[in-house]
């Protein structure tokens, strides 16, 4: 294993990202292994549970510098966000929340190796709403959280 996600949902459960390409959802409490999702081309190296109206999600990011939005009901893949070129090392959901014309999207947000982080509507795979470009003596962005 390589990244162990946030503990979400009923607190029983935990999502780790791996080196074999792939995200695992575990029952604390059985140590067994429950949900398997495949997808990443590249190491997973961070992996967050959602929570709120995004309870049922799963974003995680591989050194192959792209975002995957995961549904957990279903075991398959909802976006996958490109831009960043490299590795891919921190995600994090957001806070904020887009109002506009087709309703509220909610925001998630990336950091990687290229020294930038980079914020996405969910809702689309379109390029990032917005991007924070790190100093050039920067070696690179490893981990975010909202304060």
């Amino acid at each position: 294993m390589n990244n162990i996600g946030v503990i979400g949902g009923n607190g029983y459960t935990i999502c780790s990202g791996s080196y074999d390409e792939t995200i695992r959802i575990w029952d604390i409490e059985t140590t067994k292994q429950f949900n398997v999702f495949k997808g990443h081309i590249g190491y997973v190296f961070s992996v967050k549970y959602g929570s709120n109206e995004l309870v049922n999600t799963i974003l995680s990011g591989s050194e192959y510098k792209n975002v995957h939005l995961w549904d957990i009901r279903s075991g398959q893949q909802i976006q996958v966000f490109t831009g960043h070129t490299k590795t891919l090392s921190a995600v994090e959901y957001s806070q904020f929340v887009i109002n506009n014309s087709t309703g509220n999207s909610n925001v998630i947000c990336s950091g990687s190796f290229d020294n930038t982080i980079r914020f996405w509507d969910i809702r689309s795979n379109k390029n990032e709403l917005y991007v924070i470009e790190g100093d050039d003596e920067d070696n690179g962005i490893t981990c975010l959280k909202f304060i």
